[in-house]
Protein backbone atom coordinates (compact mmCIF):
# COMPACT_ATOMS: atom_id res chain seq x y z
CA UNK A 1 0.00 0.00 0.00
CA UNK A 2 2.87 2.40 0.68
CA UNK A 3 4.77 1.55 -2.54
CA UNK A 4 3.32 4.41 -4.71
CA UNK A 5 4.14 7.01 -2.07
CA UNK A 6 7.63 5.60 -1.55
CA UNK A 7 8.33 5.62 -5.31
CA UNK A 8 7.12 9.22 -5.67
CA UNK A 9 9.17 10.41 -2.71
CA UNK A 10 12.22 8.56 -4.02
CA UNK A 11 12.07 9.92 -7.58
CA UNK A 12 10.95 13.48 -6.77
CA UNK A 13 12.61 14.13 -3.39
CA UNK A 14 15.39 11.72 -2.43
CA UNK A 15 17.10 11.44 -5.82
CA UNK A 16 17.00 15.22 -6.60
CA UNK A 17 18.45 16.01 -3.16
CA UNK A 18 21.26 13.50 -3.68
CA UNK A 19 21.96 14.85 -7.18
CA UNK A 20 22.03 18.42 -5.86
CA UNK A 21 24.41 17.33 -3.11
CA UNK A 22 26.74 15.73 -5.66
CA UNK A 23 26.57 18.62 -8.15
CA UNK A 24 27.34 21.19 -5.46
CA UNK A 25 30.92 19.89 -5.28
CA UNK A 26 31.47 20.20 -9.05
CA UNK A 27 31.78 22.96 -11.65
CA UNK A 28 29.01 21.41 -13.78
CA UNK A 29 27.38 23.65 -16.38
CA UNK A 30 24.02 23.14 -18.06
CA UNK A 31 25.50 23.18 -21.58
CA UNK A 32 29.24 22.68 -21.85
CA UNK A 33 31.60 20.58 -23.99
CA UNK A 34 33.77 19.97 -20.92
CA UNK A 35 32.99 17.21 -18.43
CA UNK A 36 32.24 18.33 -14.86
CA UNK A 37 35.10 18.07 -12.40
CA UNK A 38 35.24 18.13 -8.63
CA UNK A 39 36.03 21.50 -7.08
CA UNK A 40 35.53 20.60 -3.41
CA UNK A 41 34.08 23.39 -1.28
CA UNK A 42 34.86 26.14 -3.80
CA UNK A 43 31.18 26.70 -4.57
CA UNK A 44 30.33 27.10 -0.87
CA UNK A 45 33.19 29.57 -0.36
CA UNK A 46 32.08 31.44 -3.48
CA UNK A 47 28.51 31.65 -2.17
CA UNK A 48 29.47 33.35 1.09
CA UNK A 49 31.76 35.75 -0.79
CA UNK A 50 29.10 36.53 -3.39
CA UNK A 51 27.37 39.87 -2.61
CA UNK A 52 24.28 38.82 -4.58
CA UNK A 53 23.96 35.64 -2.49
CA UNK A 54 24.34 37.61 0.74
CA UNK A 55 21.76 40.15 -0.46
CA UNK A 56 19.35 37.35 -1.42
CA UNK A 57 19.87 35.75 1.99
CA UNK A 58 18.99 39.03 3.72
CA UNK A 59 15.98 39.63 1.44
CA UNK A 60 14.64 36.13 2.11
CA UNK A 61 14.83 36.42 5.89
CA UNK A 62 13.51 39.99 5.91
CA UNK A 63 10.52 38.85 3.86
CA UNK A 64 9.89 35.93 6.24
CA UNK A 65 10.24 38.10 9.36
CA UNK A 66 7.40 40.31 8.12
CA UNK A 67 5.20 37.67 6.49
CA UNK A 68 5.12 35.12 9.34
CA UNK A 69 3.73 37.32 12.18
CA UNK A 70 1.55 39.57 10.00
CA UNK A 71 -0.03 36.80 7.94
CA UNK A 72 -0.55 34.59 11.00
CA UNK A 73 -2.24 37.38 12.97
CA UNK A 74 -4.36 38.58 10.06
CA UNK A 75 -5.43 35.02 9.24
CA UNK A 76 -6.47 34.46 12.85
CA UNK A 77 -8.38 37.76 12.92
CA UNK A 78 -10.28 36.87 9.74
CA UNK A 79 -10.99 33.37 11.10
CA UNK A 80 -12.48 34.81 14.30
CA UNK A 81 -14.62 37.19 12.25
CA UNK A 82 -15.98 34.59 9.83
CA UNK A 83 -16.57 32.15 12.69
CA UNK A 84 -19.43 34.32 13.91
CA UNK A 85 -22.98 33.09 13.41
CA UNK A 86 -24.31 35.95 11.34
CA UNK A 87 -26.23 36.13 8.07
CA UNK A 88 -24.06 35.97 4.94
CA UNK A 89 -20.87 34.86 6.72
CA UNK A 90 -20.37 32.08 4.14
CA UNK A 91 -20.05 34.75 1.42
CA UNK A 92 -17.21 36.41 3.30
CA UNK A 93 -15.41 33.08 3.66
CA UNK A 94 -15.60 32.60 -0.11
CA UNK A 95 -14.42 36.15 -0.85
CA UNK A 96 -11.39 35.84 1.44
CA UNK A 97 -10.49 32.44 -0.03
CA UNK A 98 -10.79 33.35 -3.74
CA UNK A 99 -7.18 34.73 -4.02
CA UNK A 100 -5.84 31.40 -2.72
CA UNK A 101 -7.35 29.38 -5.59
CA UNK A 102 -6.34 31.97 -8.19
CA UNK A 103 -3.06 31.26 -9.99
CA UNK A 104 -0.21 33.11 -8.31
CA UNK A 105 1.18 33.93 -11.77
CA UNK A 106 -2.10 35.61 -12.78
CA UNK A 107 -2.26 37.43 -9.44
CA UNK A 108 1.33 38.66 -9.84
CA UNK A 109 0.65 39.96 -13.36
CA UNK A 110 -2.46 41.83 -12.21
CA UNK A 111 -0.69 43.38 -9.22
CA UNK A 112 2.25 44.33 -11.43
CA UNK A 113 -0.16 46.34 -13.57
CA UNK A 114 -1.71 47.88 -10.44
CA UNK A 115 1.75 48.86 -9.13
CA UNK A 116 2.81 50.62 -12.36
CA UNK A 117 3.19 54.40 -12.38
CA UNK A 118 -0.13 54.85 -14.21
CA UNK A 119 -1.76 51.88 -12.48
CA UNK A 120 -4.79 51.59 -10.24
CA UNK A 121 -2.98 52.18 -6.92
CA UNK A 122 -1.34 55.47 -7.97
CA UNK A 123 -4.57 56.59 -9.63
CA UNK A 124 -6.55 55.90 -6.47
CA UNK A 125 -4.07 57.75 -4.23
CA UNK A 126 -3.99 60.65 -6.69
CA UNK A 127 -7.80 60.84 -6.58
CA UNK A 128 -8.14 60.83 -2.79
CA UNK A 129 -5.34 63.40 -2.45
CA UNK A 130 -6.98 65.69 -5.07
CA UNK A 131 -4.02 65.53 -7.46
CA UNK A 132 -1.27 66.09 -4.89
CA UNK A 133 0.17 62.59 -5.45
CA UNK A 134 2.78 62.43 -8.21
CA UNK A 135 2.88 58.64 -8.39
CA UNK A 136 5.53 56.08 -7.47
CA UNK A 137 7.05 53.26 -9.49
CA UNK A 138 6.41 50.77 -6.70
CA UNK A 139 8.38 47.92 -8.29
CA UNK A 140 11.11 50.14 -9.71
CA UNK A 141 12.35 51.67 -6.46
CA UNK A 142 14.63 49.80 -4.06
CA UNK A 143 12.76 51.12 -1.02
CA UNK A 144 9.29 50.02 -2.20
CA UNK A 145 9.82 46.91 -4.34
CA UNK A 146 10.03 44.37 -1.52
CA UNK A 147 7.22 45.96 0.58
CA UNK A 148 5.04 45.83 -2.54
CA UNK A 149 5.69 42.11 -2.94
CA UNK A 150 5.03 41.59 0.78
CA UNK A 151 1.59 43.23 0.51
CA UNK A 152 0.71 41.10 -2.51
CA UNK A 153 1.88 37.90 -0.82
CA UNK A 154 -0.14 38.55 2.34
CA UNK A 155 -3.27 39.37 0.34
CA UNK A 156 -2.94 36.24 -1.79
CA UNK A 157 -2.22 33.66 0.91
CA UNK A 158 -3.99 34.92 4.04
CA UNK A 159 -7.24 33.20 3.04
CA UNK A 160 -5.62 29.77 3.19
CA UNK A 161 -4.40 30.26 6.73
CA UNK A 162 -7.74 31.77 7.66
CA UNK A 163 -9.31 28.42 6.76
CA UNK A 164 -6.73 26.55 8.85
CA UNK A 165 -7.38 28.81 11.86
CA UNK A 166 -11.12 28.44 11.28
CA UNK A 167 -10.90 24.66 11.37
CA UNK A 168 -9.03 24.94 14.66
CA UNK A 169 -11.62 27.30 16.11
CA UNK A 170 -14.43 24.91 15.26
CA UNK A 171 -12.77 22.05 17.17
CA UNK A 172 -12.98 23.97 20.48
CA UNK A 173 -16.03 22.74 22.46
CA UNK A 174 -18.75 25.36 22.91
CA UNK A 175 -19.21 24.24 26.52
CA UNK A 176 -15.91 25.88 27.40
CA UNK A 177 -17.17 29.28 26.24
CA UNK A 178 -20.44 28.78 28.10
CA UNK A 179 -18.54 27.99 31.30
CA UNK A 180 -16.33 31.05 30.78
CA UNK A 181 -19.36 33.32 30.30
CA UNK A 182 -21.00 31.88 33.43
CA UNK A 183 -17.83 32.76 35.35
CA UNK A 184 -18.10 36.32 34.05
CA UNK A 185 -15.14 36.21 31.66
CA UNK A 186 -14.94 39.08 29.18
CA UNK A 187 -14.51 38.49 25.44
CA UNK A 188 -10.76 39.05 25.72
CA UNK A 189 -10.46 36.65 28.67
CA UNK A 190 -12.41 34.05 26.72
CA UNK A 191 -9.94 34.42 23.87
CA UNK A 192 -6.80 34.22 26.05
CA UNK A 193 -8.02 31.42 28.37
CA UNK A 194 -10.15 29.31 26.01
CA UNK A 195 -9.53 30.10 22.35
CA UNK A 196 -5.76 30.53 22.26
CA UNK A 197 -4.89 27.40 24.33
CA UNK A 198 -7.28 25.39 22.16
CA UNK A 199 -5.53 26.63 19.02
CA UNK A 200 -2.04 25.48 20.03
CA UNK A 201 -1.79 22.54 17.55
CA UNK A 202 -3.19 24.75 14.79
CA UNK A 203 -0.75 27.52 15.67
CA UNK A 204 2.24 25.18 15.31
CA UNK A 205 1.05 24.01 11.89
CA UNK A 206 0.34 27.55 10.67
CA UNK A 207 3.71 28.93 11.81
CA UNK A 208 5.70 26.15 10.17
CA UNK A 209 3.79 26.27 6.86
CA UNK A 210 3.91 30.07 6.62
CA UNK A 211 7.63 30.10 7.37
CA UNK A 212 8.42 27.51 4.70
CA UNK A 213 6.20 29.27 2.14
CA UNK A 214 7.82 32.63 2.92
CA UNK A 215 11.36 31.31 2.62
CA UNK A 216 10.71 29.78 -0.81
CA UNK A 217 9.47 33.02 -2.38
CA UNK A 218 10.01 32.80 -6.13
CA UNK A 219 7.03 33.29 -8.46
CA UNK A 220 6.19 36.85 -7.40
CA UNK A 221 9.81 37.91 -7.87
CA UNK A 222 10.17 36.11 -11.20
CA UNK A 223 7.01 37.65 -12.65
CA UNK A 224 7.11 41.14 -11.17
CA UNK A 225 10.73 42.27 -10.71
CA UNK A 226 13.18 39.56 -11.89
CA UNK A 227 15.16 40.25 -8.73
CA UNK A 228 15.45 44.00 -9.30
CA UNK A 229 15.92 46.79 -8.87
CA UNK A 230 19.62 46.14 -8.17
CA UNK A 231 18.83 42.77 -6.50
CA UNK A 232 16.54 44.45 -3.96
CA UNK A 233 14.04 41.59 -4.35
CA UNK A 234 16.35 38.69 -5.20
CA UNK A 235 15.68 35.70 -2.94
CA UNK A 236 17.62 32.49 -2.36
CA UNK A 237 15.31 30.39 -4.54
CA UNK A 238 15.30 32.95 -7.34
CA UNK A 239 19.09 33.31 -7.17
CA UNK A 240 19.50 29.51 -7.31
CA UNK A 241 17.24 29.20 -10.37
CA UNK A 242 18.92 32.13 -12.10
CA UNK A 243 22.40 30.75 -11.44
CA UNK A 244 21.52 27.18 -12.37
CA UNK A 245 19.43 27.73 -15.52
CA UNK A 246 19.80 31.25 -16.86
CA UNK A 247 23.51 31.51 -16.13
CA UNK A 248 23.86 27.72 -16.69
CA UNK A 249 26.06 27.24 -13.60
CA UNK A 250 24.33 24.08 -12.39
CA UNK A 251 26.98 23.31 -9.79
CA UNK A 252 26.72 26.73 -8.18
CA UNK A 253 22.91 26.69 -8.37
CA UNK A 254 22.89 23.29 -6.64
CA UNK A 255 25.12 24.73 -3.91
CA UNK A 256 22.67 27.58 -3.23
CA UNK A 257 19.79 25.08 -3.19
CA UNK A 258 21.62 22.87 -0.71
CA UNK A 259 22.36 25.81 1.59
CA UNK A 260 18.70 26.83 1.36
CA UNK A 261 17.58 23.29 2.22
CA UNK A 262 19.80 23.20 5.32
CA UNK A 263 18.62 26.64 6.48
CA UNK A 264 14.93 25.73 6.11
CA UNK A 265 15.50 22.45 7.94
CA UNK A 266 17.24 24.22 10.84
CA UNK A 267 14.52 26.88 11.09
CA UNK A 268 11.74 24.26 11.04
CA UNK A 269 13.47 22.23 13.77
CA UNK A 270 14.01 25.34 15.92
CA UNK A 271 10.36 26.33 15.52
CA UNK A 272 9.24 22.83 16.44
CA UNK A 273 11.47 22.87 19.53
CA UNK A 274 10.22 26.29 20.64
CA UNK A 275 6.57 25.24 20.25
CA UNK A 276 6.95 21.80 21.87
CA UNK A 277 4.74 20.72 24.73
CA UNK A 278 6.39 21.66 28.02
CA UNK A 279 5.50 19.46 31.00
Amino acid sequence: MSTPAILLLTFFLVIPVLLAFGLSFTNARLISPNAPRLVGFDNFLRAFEDPVFLQSLWNTFAFALVIVPVQSALGLLLAVLVNQRIRGVFLFRVIYFIPVVTSIVVVSILWKLMYSEDGLINSFINTVTFGAWNGVDWLGEQSTAMPAIIVLSIWQAVGFHMVIWLSGLQTIPGELYEAARVDGASTWRQFTNVTWPGLRPTMIFVLITITIDALRLFVQVDVMTQGGPIDATTTLVYHAVRAGYRQQEVGYGATISLIFFVLVLIIALVQRWLTREKD
